[in-house]
Order: structure tokens, then C-alpha cells, then sequence
């Protein structure tokens, strides 16, 4: 069974840094691109980061570039998502997506369950 899981969301001030982790199992790890997507209060579900393992390709949107830096693990499995800067519209569930390729979502992606991440001005 493979499994996504979330983990080092929470709250943080305007200004600050978190460092999202979405460790992963039964997953052939290499063989897929880690994204990161977020959905605001009310908002639609946006991409936000990703990484192809296979060439190590990493991806961000305009609207955190220069701010946010994907990374994965491959012995152990991981990607991770610095945030620094955070802004109030950073606001979200942040979830972790497994695909085939980058942005392209498909039904044999694999989803984590979400964390959430909460930036006070």
C-alpha cells in the first residue's frame, strides 16, 4: 500500500519559515514527481511545488518563487518543502501529490491526507 504522509505544518508568523516533509512508502519513489498543492479557506486547490525524481527537475509557481524550494530524498524516500517568508496568503492545507509527471494529475496519483499551515500577520 502506498502512502503518503504530511508533516511539519502548523503556525507561523509573517516573515518566518516551516519545512513541510511528506515521507513516503510502497512508493517506487524514483520513478515519480513529488508535488506539493495547497488550498486556501474557500479557494481552490493550487499547485505549488514540484520535483521529478528521475532527473531531479524541481518547478515552483510565480507566486512563491525565491521563497519556497523543493527537495527529495531518495534513500529515504522524502521530499521537503522549505517555506521561508511566509505571508498571510500562504494560508492553506498544503498536500503532498505522487504523479507520473510534474503538474499532471492523473487517477494513479497518490495523495497524502494534507497539513495545515496557518502564517498570522
Amino acid at each position: 500500500e502506498v502512502q503518503l504522509v504530511e508533516s511539519g505544518g502548523g503556525l507561523a508568523q509573517a516573515g518566518g519559515s516551516l519545512r513541510l516533509s511528506c515521507a513516503t512508502s510502497g512508493l517506487a519513489f524514483d520513478r515519480y514527481a513529488i508535488g506539493w498543492f495547497r488550498e486556501a479557506p474557500g479557494g481552490e486547490r493550487e499547485g505549488v511545488s514540484c520535483i521529478d525524481n528521475r532527473d531531479h527537475i524541481a518547478n515552483v509557481v510565480s507566486s512563491v518563487k525565491g521563497r519556497f524550494t523543493i527537495t527529495s530524498d531518495s534513500a529515504r524516500k522524502t521530499a521537503h518543502l522549505q517555506m521561508n517568508s511566509l505571508k498571510p496568503a500562504d494560508t492553506a492545507v498544503y498536500y503532498c501529490v505522487a504523479m507520473k509527471e510534474c503538474w499532471v494529475l492523473g487517477q494513479g496519483d497518490y495523495w497524502g491526507r494534507g497539513i495545515a499551515v496557518t502564517v498570522s500577520s
